[in-house]
């Protein structure tokens, strides 16, 4: 990602007033918090919890913060997602209180959303639909061995990065 967190003395005027690239919108899709509900495939287990996406000031990043149950261990973290407008996808870092870092790569339509954990193409991925206006996500995280289906349902909308 080209974004900078402080512009520098050598930056011209139009660098230090630069906008968010207009394809962060896609991403408004999902600000506010969601309840997450699910089941592990093959094993008897509950995911529940909560997510909320908020715009980073600036608009350049969208941040998710989850406190999820995850049969029974406790999964708090948080996420970084912005535009890499190098490779044109959206991706994230994840971070939790277990230690794990985790590199995704979203894709956001007004219909769909697919978060491919590390890149495009990897078995480890997220498919979900939205509905109900969009205050709805149904689908499933899928990785080698193993997944899990969740609905997410919006309880509160955010503001756009606007």
């Amino acid at each position: 990602m080209r974004a900078r967190s402080t512009p520098l003395e050598t930056d011209t005027p139009a660098e230090k007033a630069r906008k968010p690239d207009p394809v962060l919108r896609r991403l408004d899709v999902l600000a506010g918090t969601w309840d997450i509900k699910g089941r592990e495939s093959g094993i008897d287990g509950e995911i529940n919890g909560q997510v909320t996406f908020e715009w980073m000031e600036g608009g350049f990043f969208l941040i998710q913060h989850v406190d999820i149950d995850h049969k029974g261990q406790k999964i708090r973290g948080i996420e970084i997602i912005g535009y890499d407008d190098a490779t044109g996808s959206f991706t994230s870092h994840f971070y939790d209180n277990l230690g794990n870092i985790s590199e995704y790569v979203w894709e956001v339509s007004r219909n769909t959303l697919t978060i491919w954990g590390g890149y495009v193409g990897s078995p480890a991925r997220l498919k979900g639909r939205f509905s109900d206006g969009g205050n709805t996500i149904t689908g499933s995280w899928e990785w080698p061995g193993g997944g899990y289906t969740a609905v997410m349902t919006r309880v509160k909308s955010k503001k756009s990065n606007e």
